[in-house]
């Protein structure tokens, strides 16, 4: 360990770059379970209601922001090929996606009301997931334009910048969600509403504040961030080529989730808010992994990018040790205190036997959370590993595989057919990151990334 920490790509080049972003992914998570946790004190409605509708959203985040966050391995492998006027050219195309982003989600919301309606859920929870899902779907260009601009100094390793972005916005972000969905003095309760627009308004500061940060003299002398503002095609369809995939393995991976979510909603309020506090509470194990799989992908492209593959090995290497140690941890805090997690999310007002079945629930499903910790780590390094050197394609044909015939179709027939309920279908989930694990690996091992560029084929 010793020898690792210090050597090239290893432990401390990896937490350099890492820790930054897992920071980053841990502020965002602690965003996400506030604002539930503040619903779910509001009415366990209003928590049900967030997670398919912020899901759905998020669906829609995935396949726009996955492609043009692509622009991170662009930049990396131009950064390790010592082409640094390159960088603004390849965010400028990134940008242009974004933008054409805002327009095309923000008309998604429209077919809210369709979408909640033929969901199957409960009266009380559509009437609450289609204002939620108008209002996201409506400021979901700031994110998109946040997740891109952030590629600029992550696809550098410079990752600081993006952590103090972060945690401001989670500064803003908790203390509006308090006033708008509880209206305490002066403020209107709008509940679920006013979830909505702290999460907008926190997007948008997080857009401006990035803009503010790479749009400087400095960054242009170096870079080239605002003489090379013009769309260049070829440029674009190269960001398309490499990027669609990974947009669109996001997409299927997160949509795969959404159609679950949407089926354990149709079991029942109890079941769809344990579901929501199972999935908000793995946040805390998942989200710092993303963090060590976006430094593998950094790491990785820019060992691509100058020839030099083995150092992106490396990378990939310490970066599962690190994140299996993580896993490990909160694995064991899921199995041995479940009940401090599902407290938290009580509503105000709920007695024990009124909150005893959501708990009981919550409790076993985090035992289900707890099982596929574990094997995440595997499968977010490998993924991460294999998109940094440019295998978008091979990664969306997995993740639309997996997330289909392991999960979509067996949950509908184990939900909607054999009718096997909840724990049946949480089995299928663990399942579907077993998957994913078996075959990245085997991807991976088979080191045909070793020979790709991303630059080289654009």
């Amino acid at each position: 360990m010793k020898s690792r920490w210090k050597a090239k790509n290893g432990y401390r080049d990896v937490l350099t770059i890492g820790l930054p972003l897992a920071a980053s992914m841990a502020s965002a998570t602690i965003t996400q379970v506030t604002d539930r946790v503040f619903l779910g004190k509001y009415s366990l409605e209003a928590l049900g209601a967030s997670l398919s509708a912020s899901v759905t959203n998020f669906v829609l985040i995935a396949f726009f922001g996955g492609l043009a966050s692509y622009v991170n391995v662009f930049i990396a492998q131009y950064v390790g090929a010592k082409r640094p006027d390159e960088v603004g050219t390849s965010l400028w195309q990134g940008i242009w996606f974004a933008l054409f982003s805002s327009v095309m989600i923000a008309a998604f919301s429209l077919l809210g009301p369709v979408v909640f309606t033929a969901s199957g859920h409960s009266p009380e929870i559509q009437v609450l997931e289609i204002p939620y899902f108008q209002i996201l779907c409506l400021g979901s260009g700031f994110n998109v334009m946040a997740m891109t601009l952030s590629q600029f100094f992550t696809g550098r390793g410079i990752t600081r910048p993006v952590l103090l972005v972060n945690i401001f916005g989670v500064f803003i972000n908790i203390p509006l969600d308090y006033l708008m969905i509880f209206g305490p003095g002066p403020f209107p309760e709008l509940g679920i509403r006013g979830a909505g627009i702290a999460t907008i308004i926190s997007w948008a500061v997080a857009a401006a504040m990035f803009a503010l940060m790479i749009f400087t003299e400095r960054n242009e002398a170096l870079y080239k961030v605002r003489s090379n503002w013009r769309l260049q095609w070829k440029r674009f369809k190269a960001l398309l080529y490499f990027g669609l995939p990974s947009g669109v393995e996001f997409f299927l991976d997160v949509f795969g989730f959404a159609v679950f979510i949407f089926l354990i909603g149709r079991l029942g309020n109890a079941e769809l808010a344990a579901t929501n506090m199972a999935f908000t509470l793995n946040q805390f194990s998942y989200m710092p992994m993303v963090g060590m799989h976006i430094a593998t992908q950094i790491m990785m492209g820019q060992a691509i990018g100058g020839k030099k593959p083995d150092e992106g090995a490396e990378a990939a290497k310490s970066a599962l040790h690190i994140c299996l140690c993580w896993g490990c941890l909160m694995s064991t805090l899921f199995i041995l205190f479940p009940g401090v997690f599902t407290e938290m999310f009580r509503p105000n007002g709920y007695t024990d036997a009124q909150f005893a079945n959501v708990h009981e629930m919550g409790r076993i499903l985090l035992l289900y959370v707890a099982g596929y910790t574990m094997l995440d780590a595997f499968s977010i390094i490998f993924i991460g590993a294999l998109k940094g050197a440019g295998d978008t394609r091979f990664v969306m044909r997995l993740i639309g595989f997996s997330s289909m015939c392991v999960l979509v179709l067996p949950v509908y027939f184990v939900l909607e057919v054999f009718h096997l309920g909840l724990y049946s279908a949480w089995f299928l989930v663990d399942f579907y990151v077993f998957t994913l694990v078996t075959f990245s690996y085997l991807r991976y091992k088979k080191g045909a990334w070793r020979s790709m560029s991303v630059i080289r084929d654009a």
